[in-house]
């Protein structure tokens, strides 16, 4: 068989330059040996990969597969790079960290056992004192507003129960319809008013709510990371002043200078922050005065109109203070939610 096509190789016309011209390959043994070759081994790709024309054809076709493992090398090396640059990033970072971490905790522990000195700001501290302390009793007045609301709640819930028996007896008891009328009517009208009432308290809760658990606590927040602002300048700071008792060589001074450079970071970050807090507090303070005022009238008028019995004060104190009732039933899951 490979007689057979050695025999039609040798006199097949195939094309032989770029024009399409054709020739006959001629009969001499290399070009036989090249055919056994590629029929018993294969062509050898280690040398060129054809990607695109024919044999003969225009060399732009080839690619050295040279130039190819040269572009993966490079990819590769590039990758590497850039996984290394991350690595040592990472270990910078990490470093630092550890190394803040460390004086830090060593400072705490020279306040604690009274062998440091800490940076205080009198006044300051004696506002956040202030601050955590109304916190904590405005939370205590905010948990007895919603037993009261979850209280009141059930009572108004019984009145209206109460009040369909009492119309419903009414129907089916001719010799006492009209004393069973009065008290229907007079149930549904507390209810109609405890609806008003649990409306004004609801209102109070929800601004009380938002005073202390994002106001109040975005200041707070503001204020832990003046605290610990504050520990790392100290931190700095004690470093700082041990290296300046130390020894003046070339590598001390280098040291110093390092730590001084360190020492002005953490003071111009604490400053800053020291300024937002007190900013923050002075705000705090004031719209702390201005939303209590308006709740706290609300509260007082809604209670007291609601158990003097004057309905339309009552109301009046409503849309004195745009407080918008939700409609019955309104609380309660739709059916699709139930589903």
């Amino acid at each position: 068989m490979a007689d057979s096509i050695m025999s039609k190789a040798a006199t097949m016309e195939i094309p032989i330059n770029s024009n399409g011209d054709t020739g006959t390959l001629p009969e001499d043994d290399s070009l036989e040996q090249d055919l056994q070759q590629v029929m018993v081994s294969g062509p050898n790709l280690n040398e060129t990969s054809i990607v695109s024309g024919g044999y003969g054809g225009p060399a732009g076709g080839i690619i050295p597969t040279s130039s190819i493992k040269g572009s993966s090398n490079h990819n590769t090396n590039s990758t590497e790079e850039v996984s290394r640059g991350v690595a040592v990033e990472k270990l910078d970072s990490v470093k630092k960290w550890g190394i803040n971490t460390y004086k830090c905790t060593k400072q705490m522990f020279s306040e604690k056992f009274g062998r440091g000195s800490r940076t205080v700001d009198l006044e300051l501290e004696a506002q956040i004192d202030v601050l955590r302390d109304t916190k904590s009793k405005y939370e205590n007045i905010l948990r007895l507003a919603t037993a009261l609301t979850d209280h009141f709640q059930r009572i108004v819930q019984t009145q209206q129960a109460l009040g369909d028996a009492f119309t419903d007896l009414s129907q089916k008891s001719p010799e006492l319809q009209d004393e069973f009328g009065y008290n229907a009517e007079t149930q549904k009208l507390l209810c109609k008013n405890g609806e008003a009432l649990l409306g004004a308290i609801n209102f109070f809760v929800s601004s009380v709510n938002t005073l202390v658990n994002k106001t109040m606590e975005d200041t707070l927040m503001t204020i832990k990371q003046y605290e610990n602002a504050r520990l790392e300048f100290d931190a700095y700071r004690s470093d700082l002043e041990e290296l300046s008792l130390g020894p003046r060589d070339a590598a001390g001074v280098v040291r110093i200078e390092m730590a001084q450079h360190e020492y002005q970071i953490h003071r111009d970050k604490y400053e800053r922050l020291r300024s937002d807090v007190t900013i923050k507090l002075k705000f705090l303070e004031e719209n702390k005065v201005k939303v209590m005022h308006k709740q706290l009238l609300l509260f007082h008028n809604a209670i007291s109109a609601y158990f003097a019995g004057n309905q339309q004060q009552l109301e009046q104190t409503l849309i004195q203070f745009n407080v918008k009732l939700k409609p019955p039933g309104s609380d309660k899951p739709s059916w699709l939610e139930e589903q």
